[in-house]
Parts: structure tokens; C-alpha cells; sequence
């Protein structure tokens, strides 16, 4: 305020004097008139001068204004003169011109004027309340000022407004209702006002996307007319673009909530050459840009991969393909489709694989691939274009192993097409390669160095590519005629890309290494570039040369006698200097250029001049930096330790890989084993249930057929049991007889599987002592008790059933014994001989049915023991397993340490691991004898049975 009164007080005195004391009594007027009329007019003469004299209306009248917001909120005629005044003060759009001599007078710029007025504003957080109740008023006259004060108090100082509001009771939500309005004007100024207001706050983003901005978003694009729509939709965008860059959580709302669906009918673009407006054209870069906002490189590979997966579905990369392949497409909306689908596809198998089966609408049909190429390799065409399809084709290849094979197989000789009739991908970058265009041979060799990326078969493969130079020679290798160019001393740029391409080939492939030095030229080229003393221009290409020497030395398996690592290291000593290569290695990474290239996957560079490194070509400069200086310094003893050491290293991984593979498919059966067994328990917990249920049921018959005796006498009861024939007396006893039959089974199987226990017990020594095991895992001892636990367990619910199951024995012998009796009766009454009929046809059919809930279950508990047995095996395996898998992680760890203090420490842990074996041993063998005489008293307990049934006999 201080600064301001200097302002007022530096200002010439004359006429604008008149004007100030004009101000002062308006001001006056609205501080104390009565009347609201008065107040009224006073407040439109502010107005009136507001834009003219800014300055001096917004010292005086500021705060006469604002509080007539907030005492006069009834009349919404003032309070929109009011709105008024304070836009036309704090904002900058000045719509009158000023005079010359006013804009020479004036001491501060315009835009200091309106940061400072909106300073004041805001000091008092209230007002800013103030003003975001007043939007919720309906009146045209008071919520569009409204809207247009806030953006701009939003404009002028984003930060501190925003916290007003993050802060203020449903300060966004108040806001969020713009958008529903039916009257255009607020709705557009509203989504203006939504653009500031969440311009690069998270919170306040988040807010937004929760309270549906996506769909009314969607929608007013929709009702605009999509691409074909004006300047509306490009706001629109332009909020989406605000709401989804770098908020992982509105990009996963956005996926959840099926908005992606909604993009595809935006590149309905059609085939027609015409009406491609400038704001269409704005439009469509903008939902490109949207599009690559959700499959950005930058975000988390999780987020990125469903949102690839989501577009394929929906069919939006269908459609942007679509795009690429059409005619009289603009080349910056060509490009920047490019640029899309190269996202889109990058890193998703999927996506991939239909982009490699897109063809071009050409006769005959080409693959998208192969027309993109001829794009890259071709000198006429835009620069940018250039750049988007190399892209496009690092996005195809990367981390696509089946890719870089089809890419590879177009170079290979049993592939080429010797009609000529068709080009391949392969041929194209050939033709890239050796070009005069140096462009061309950058674009080649990189795209060329991504077939091979992380790829050690196609490195391999790629050595079979002959080439024939000229007529009457013989062909040479593709890596010879790239040495060749090298030597002939072309362009920096051809020969930086050529150096990028050798040094991805020859990387962790120790067949190129030795393909390479088979040449004996290459090493003394190599050895001559780097000891010379060239310019700053030639120092890159002197630290790549070092780059691809260090590989040759580090990735050397020396099978040539004389271009082994210790002669290849001598050379350098003599030839170059230890230090000397160092630092020249060290060029790579301090050149200006490597710093950009290392930050974005997308060769983005303003000219062809700075088109130097590739990104992936940074990853592996920084990997290999490092080793390759250890490596130089390294004495010969210690190279021989690091291989010894690198040997068992591999041999060691390809076990615990191994067993890693193994423990995982275990585990995924053991799981299924799991389920299946807590499925079954479910149905023998419904089988005990029924059983029981049965059990009333055959003992309230019995208790029936009991009275029924008492009543009827001798002779009824013969007669309700004389239906029963002998064939079907003598099946109960067979039956009986099967049930005796499955104990014993039972009681076999179970010491089958105490022998297989002890089986396995006896492999996992044997597979210990060779491993040299420490000792067992905690979660070994975990699993063992558990098993017993389990076992223990079976096992009584075994001899439950078996109990049950003889206790069922007896009660059919004693029925059987029963009806032996009651038939040899012979029956008195013939009346009662029909109803007797019918009971016992109702009892034979009760216990029938009995019977075959019995022989059910049976079978169930049969399947039960067979699938704890399968369980128990896959247990001890997997036991067996993790043993030996902790077995040799221990053995490397101490190996690398110390060995000596590894064999004593083996050697007590080996004696502490047979005592714990031998101790489980004994626990499993007592586990296994109970169960044997609980079953031999279990028949003993039949035998009983059988003669107290022959005793009721003899009474009866």
C-alpha cells in the first residue's frame, strides 16, 4: 500500500489531480451514502474511470468495493459494477489505449500494477471466500464477473489463490458447477477459469478429476463437435492435459473410469484431402498429445502397460494407425501421430505385434514398417518426420525379442527375396547405412543397434549378413564393411553412429568380439585414432574408439592367440598410456550432448547437427564406463581369478535358476494341491453331516421297528421281514465284508506312506551331504511341524471313520441277525401280512439307501488319503528343494570369503543337520506305530463285536 501511495504521490500534478479528487468523492459517495441508488451510481462511475485511471481508482476504491460485496449482496446490479471494477483494476487486458503522454508518465508497468493490486486482494483471505460464494449465484450479472475476477486474480498470482481456495469449504466444488451451466459464456469462461486454477497443483487436480470433470469434460467436447470443434475444445483439452501430466492417480482414474473409450471417435478424421482448418489441425495435435500424456515413458511401466493394453482393445491404436497410413494428412499431425503410436506400442508385446502386421493401403500391400523406413532413410523429407519414425522403430523393438528376430531374419541370406520385386526392413537399413547421406547412416546404424539391444542371439546371427560391395569381388561381412567405412575417414556423424552400432554388436557377444579382432587391421586403427592428438571435434570419436576397444578387451574370451586381454592391455601401455585411454573414454560421457540424449527415449534434437547420441546408446556407456577401467588396470592373476570366479558365478546361477524355476512350478501345484484339499475337506465336513442325519434316521427306524414288535407279536414280525430274500441278506454281509476289505486298505496305504516318508528322508540326506548343506532353513522346520501337525490330524479323523465305520458293521449284523430270525416265522394273519409288506419294503428302502451313503463315503475318505499322500510328497519335495537352493547360496557367499573358514563351518553344520534328521526320523517312526495297533485293536473291537452278536443270537 506504501509503495502504491508513492506511486500516486510521484504522479504530475494538472489535470489528473481533477481526476483523483473525482475518484475520492465517488468513493466518499459509496462509503456513506444512504441511499442505494446512490451507492449504486457512485460504484458505475468507478467503473467508468477504472480502466483509464487503474491506478488511481484501484489505491482509493479498492476497499469501498469490496466491502460492497459484501454488504450489499441483494442487489446484484451493484455487485456486478462492483465485479466489474475490481476486473478492469487487477487484470492486465487493457481494451482502451492509452494516451502517450499517461503511458511516458507512467512509472510502473501494467503487469506490476495488476500483481500488486491482486496482492492486496488476496492479503485478506476472506476475500477470496468472498468472491467464490458469489458464483453460486445464479444472476449472468454477477457470476460471469465473478468468473473473470478469479482467473484472474488466478493469472496474476496462481500459487497463493490456489491454497485460498484448496482451503476454502467446498471452494472447487463451487467451481465445478460452472461447468453445468446452460449459458455458454460461463461455461467456456468456467473451463478458463478450471485452466488456471489447476495449473500445476496436484491437490487441487485431484479434487477436480473427483468431482466428475472428465465426463462434463468428454461431454462438452462431444457436443462441440470433436476435432471439427473451435476454440472450446482446444480449452477443454487443454484442462485434460493440466488434470492428467505427471497425476498418476487421475491417469489411473481416468483408465478405471473407461474414459479412454471415448478418445477413439476424436481421429474419426476420414480420407478426404479438405477440411483440415487451423483450429482442427490444433485440436487434433492436442488429443494426440493427450494420448501420449497416458502412455508417457515417465510414468510408473505399471500405470503406462494397462493404458496401452486399454487402447488396443478399444481400438484406439487401430484407429491411430489408421491415421498413419492415410493421404492428405497435414506433416505435423503425420508426425506427431508417429510420435504416438511409437508410445503406444513401446514395451507392450501386444501393441507391438499388431503394429508388425499393419499394411499400407499401396498395391501391392507393404508392411507400416517397411514405409516408415523408406521415410528415415530418405533425405527429402522433414527432419522432424525423420526423427518421429526412428522413434517409432525403437518403440517397435524395444524390450521385443521377436521383433528384433524378424528384423534381423530380412538381412539373413535364406530370407532375401531374389526377385528384387520387394524391399525389406533389413535391405532399408542397409541402403540407410551406406549412404552418402550422413543423417541417413546415424538413423541406420542406431535403428540397426536396436535389433540387437539385449539381444545376444541376434548379435550372433547378424554375423552371417554378407554384403557384396562391387562386381567380381567377393562379399564381405556387414561388421567388416562397417570397420571399412570407419577407416575411410567419413563424416563425424556416419562415423558416431557406425561406433554406436559396433559397440551395442560386440557388447556381452564374445563371438562378435572375436569376429572382430579376427580383422588385424581393426585394432591397430582403433590404437591409432585414440593415441593421436586431434581437435575437440574428433575427441568423441576418439573416446568411442577407446569405448569399443575397452569392449573387445572386456568381452574377450581369448581364442586368438594374439589378441588376448593381457597383449591387447600391453598394447595399450606401450601405444596409448593406461591414463591416456582412460581419459580419452572419458570424452563420452562429459560431451555436451550426452546429458540430452540421456534424459528422454525420443530422439527430440532442434537440428541434424546435434542428432549425435542415442539414448539407449547412454545406458550403455554408463554400464560399461566403469568395468572397462577396472579391466585396463587389472593384472593378469586377478584377470585369471575374475574368470574362475565369473565360471562358477554362471554355473552357480544357472542352478539357482534352475531350482528357482522348480520351487515356482512346485509352489503353483502346491497351490492347486492346497485348494483341492480344503475343497474336499468342505465335502467330507457335508458328508459327516449327511452321514449323521442318516444315523437318525436308521435309528428312529430301528426304534419304530421296535414298537412295531411290541405291538404285532412274533408273528407280525416275521411277517414285516418276510419279503426280505436270502440274495439280499447275503449282500449286507458282503457288504460288510468290503468295509472290512477298505480298512485294511487304508491301513496299508498308510504305511505306504510312512515308508515313502522315510524314502525321502533318506534322498534329502543324500542331496545335502552333495550340496554341502549349512543348515536348515527356519521355514524347513516350519513345514516339517506343520506336516506333522496335518498328519496327526489325518490320522485321527482316519480313526474316527474307522470306528464309524464299524460301528456301522455291527449295527447291520445286528439287523441281519434280526431278520435270519424273524424269517424263519412263519406269518398268521393275512391282513396284516399287506401292511407289514409295505413297512418293510420302506425299511429295505431306508437302509438301501443307507448303504449307499456308506459306500460314498467310503470312497470319499479313499480319495482323501490318496490326495494328503499326493500332498505330502509334493511337501517333502519342495522341502528337499529349498534345502538345496539355501544350500548353495550359503556355499557361494563363504567361497568368495573365505574358503578354509567354509569347510569348518559345513562341517558342524553338516553334524547339526544328521542330528536333526535323525531326530526327525524317530518322530516320524512313532508317529507311524500307533497307528498299527489302533488298528489291530480296531478288528480286535470287530471280533468282539462279532461275538456278542453271536451271544444276542443265542438269547434271542
Amino acid at each position: 500500500m506504501n509503495f502504491l501511495r508513492g506511486v500516486m504521490g510521484g504522479q504530475s500534478a494538472g489535470p489528473q489531480h481533477t481526476e483523483a479528487e473525482t475518484i475520492q468523492k465517488l468513493c466518499d459517495r459509496v462509503a456513506s451514502s444512504t441511499l442505494l441508488d446512490d451507492r449504486r451510481n457512485a460504484v458505475r462511475a468507478l467503473k467508468s474511470l477504472s480502466k483509464k485511471y487503474r491506478l488511481e481508482v484501484g489505491i482509493q476504491a479498492m476497499e469501498h468495493l469490496i466491502h460492497v460485496l459484501q454488504t450489499d449482496r441483494s442487489d446484484s446490479e451493484i455487485i456486478a459494477y462492483a465485479l466489474d471494477t475490481l476486473y478492469n483494476i487487477i487484470s492486465n487486458d487493457e481494451e482502451e489505449e492509452v494516451d502517450d503522454v499517461e503511458e511516458e508518465n507512467s512509472t510502473r508497468p501494467s503487469e506490476d500494477l495488476g500483481s500488486q493490486f491482486t496482492e492486496i486482494f488476496i492479503k485478506q483471505p476472506e476475500n477470496v471466500t468472498l468472491l467464490l460464494s458469489l458464483l453460486e449465484e445464479f444472476d449472468f450479472h454477477v457470476r460471469w464477473p465473478g468468473v473473470r475476477l478469479l482467473t484472474s486474480l488466478l493469472k496474476q498470482l496462481g500459487p497463493p489463490v490456489q491454497q485460498i481456495v484448496l482451503v476454502s469449504p467446498m471452494g472447487v466444488s463451487r467451481l465445478m458447477d460452472l461447468l453445468a451451466d446452460s449459458r455458454e459464456i460461463i461455461r467456456n469462461d468456467g473451463v478458463l477459469l478450471l485452466q488456471a486454477l489447476t495449473r500445476s497443483n496436484g491437490a487441487i487436480q485431484k479434487i477436480v478429476a473427483f468431482e466428475n470433470a472428465f465426463e462434463r469434460l468428454l461431454d462438452i467436447i462431444t457436443e462441440e463437435g470433436n476435432s471439427d470443434g473451435g476454440i472450446v475444445v482446444e480449452d477443454c483439452l487443454i484442462l485434460l492435459q493440466n488434470l492428467l501430466k505427471n497425476n498418476n492417480s487421475n491417469q489411473n482414474f481416468f483408465k478405471e473410469g473407461s474414459y479412454i473409450q471415448r478418445m477413439k471417435p476424436w481421429f474419426e478424421v476420414g480420407d478426404e484431402n479438405s477440411g483440415w482448418s487451423a483450429q482442427k489441425v490444433t485440436n487434433l495435435h492436442l488429443m494426440l498429445q493427450l494420448v501420449r500424456v497416458l502412455v508417457s515413458p515417465t510414468n510408473p511401466p505399471g500405470a503406462t502397460s494397462s493404458c496401452q493394453k486399454a487402447m488396443f482393445q478399444c481400438g484406439l491404436l487401430q484407429q491411430l494407425c489408421t491415421i498413419l497410413m492415410a493421404t492428405g494428412i497435414p506433416a505435423d499431425i503425420l508426425t506427431e501421430t508417429i510420435n504416438t503410436v511409437s508410445e503406444v506400442i513401446r514395451g507392450c508385446q501386444v501393441n507391438q505385434d499388431y503394429f508388425a502386421s499393419v499394411n499400407a493401403p499401396s498395391n501391392p500391400p507393404r508392411p507400416a514398417i517397411v514405409v516408415l523406413l523408406m521415410s528415415m532413410v530418405n533425405e527429402r523429407q522433414p527432419f522432424v518426420l525423420r526423427c518421429a519414425v526412428l522413434y517409432c522403430f525403437q518403440c517397435f523393438l524395444y524390450r521385443n525379442q521377436k521383433g528384433q528376430g524378424e528384423i534381423v531374419a530380412t538381412l539373413l541370406p535364406s530370407t532375401i527375396d531374389a526377385t528384387g520385386n520387394s524391399v525389406s526392413a533389413g535391405q532399408l537399413l542397409c541402403g540407410g547405412l551406406f549412404s552418402t547421406d550422413s543423417l541417413s547412416n546415424w538413423c541406420a546404424a542406431v535403428a540397426l543397434a536396436h535389433a540387437l539391444q539385449g539381444n545376444a542371439t541376434q548379435k550372433e546371427q547378424l554375423l552371417r549378413v554378407q554384403l557384396a560391395t562391387s562386381i567380381g569381388n567377393p562379399p564381405v561381412s556387414l561388421l567388416q564393411q562397417c570397420t571399412n567405412i570407419l577407416s575411410q575417414g567419413s563424416k563425424i556423424q556416419t562415423r558416431v553412429g557406425l561406433l554406436m552400432l559396433l559397440c551395442t554388436w560386440l557388447s556381452s557377444c564374445p563371438i562378435a568380439v572375436t569376429h572382430f579382432l579376427h580383422n588385424s587391421a581393426n585394432v591397430p586403427f582403433l590404437t591409432g585414432q585414440i593415441a593421436e592428438n586431434l581437435g575437440e571435434e574428433e575427441q568423441l570419436v576418439q573416446g568411442l574408439c577407446a569405448l569399443l576397444l575397452g569392449i573387445s578387451i572386456y568381452f574377450n574370451d581369448n581364442s586368438l592367440e594374439n589378441y588376448m586381454k593381457e597383449k591387447l592391455k600391453q598394447l595399450i601401455e606401450k601405444r596409448i598410456g593406461k591414463e591416456n585411454f582412460i581419459e580419452k573414454l572419458g570424452f563420452i560421457s562429459k560431451h555436451e550432448l550426452y546429458s540430452r540424449a540421456s534424459q528422454k527415449p525420443q530422439p527430440n534434437f532442434p537440428s541434424p547437427e546435434y542428432m549425435i547420441f542415442d539414448h539407449e546408446f547412454t545406458k550403455l556407456v554408463k554400464e560399461l564406463e566403469g568395468v572397462i577401467t577396472k579391466a585396463i588396470y587389472k593384472s593378469s592373476e586377478e584377470d585369471k581369478k575374475e574368470e574362475e570366479v565369473k565360471k562358477t558365478l554362471e554355473q552357480h546361477d544357472n542352478i539357482v535358476t534352475h531350482y528357482k524355476n522348480m520351487i515356482r512350478e512346485q509352489d503353483l501345484q502346491l497351490e492347486e494341491l492346497k485348494q483341492q484339499v480344503s475343497t474336499l475337506r468342505c465335502q467330507n465336513e457335508q458328508l459327516q453331516t449327511a452321514v449323521t442325519q442318516h444315523k437318525d434316521q436308521y435309528n428312529l427306524l430301528k426304534v419304530q421297528l421296535g414298537k412295531d414288535n411290541h405291538h404285532q407279536g412274533s408273528h407280525s414280525d416275521g411277517a414285516q421281514v418276510n419279503g426280505m430274500q436270502p440274495e439280499e441278506i447275503s449282500r449286507l454281509r458282503e457288504e460288510v465284508e468290503e468295509l472290512k476289505h477298505l480298512q485294511g486298505c487304508l491301513q496299508s496305504q498308510l504305511a505306504e506312506k510312512d515308508s515313502v516318508i522315510e524314502h525321502l528322508k533318506s534322498s534329502q540326506v543324500s542331496a545335502l551331504n552333495e550340496q554341502t548343506s549349512a543348515a536348515a532353513s527356519p521355514r524347513d522346520s516350519e513345514q516339517v511341524i506343520e506336516l506333522k501337525q496335518e498328519l496327526s490330524t489325518l490320522k485321527s479323523q482316519l480313526n474316527s471313520q474307522s470306528l464309524e465305520i464299524t460301528r456301522l458293521q455291527a449295527e447291520n449284523h445286528e439287523l441281519l441277525q434280526r431278520a435270519e430270525v424273524l424269517a424263519k416265522s412263519v406269518p398268521v394273519q393275512g391282513e396284516s401280512e399287506n401292511v407289514v409288506a409295505a413297512k418293510t419294503t420302506d425299511v429295505e428302502g431306508r437302509l438301501s439307501a443307507l448303504l449307499q451313503e456308506t459306500k460314498e463315503l467310503k470312497n470319499e475318505i479313499k480319495a482323501l488319503s490318496e490326495e494328503k499322500t499326493a500332498i505330502k510328497k509334493q511337501l517333502d519335495s519342495s522341502n528337499s528343494t529349498i534345502a538345496i537352493l539355501q544350500t548353495e547360496k550359503d556355499k557361494l557367499d563363504v567361497e568368495v570369503t573365505d574358503s578354509k573358514k567354509e569347510q569348518d563351518d559345513l562341517l558342524v553344520l553338516l553334524a547339526d543337520q544328521d542330528q536333526k534328521i535323525l531326530s526327525l526320523k524317530s518322530k516320524l517312526k512313532d508317529l507311524g506305530h500307533p497307528v498299527e495297533e489302533e488298528d489291530e485293536s480296531g478288528d480286535q473291537e470287530d471280533d468282539d463285536d462279532e461275538m456278542d452278536d453271536g451271544d444276542k443270537d443265542q438269547d434271542i
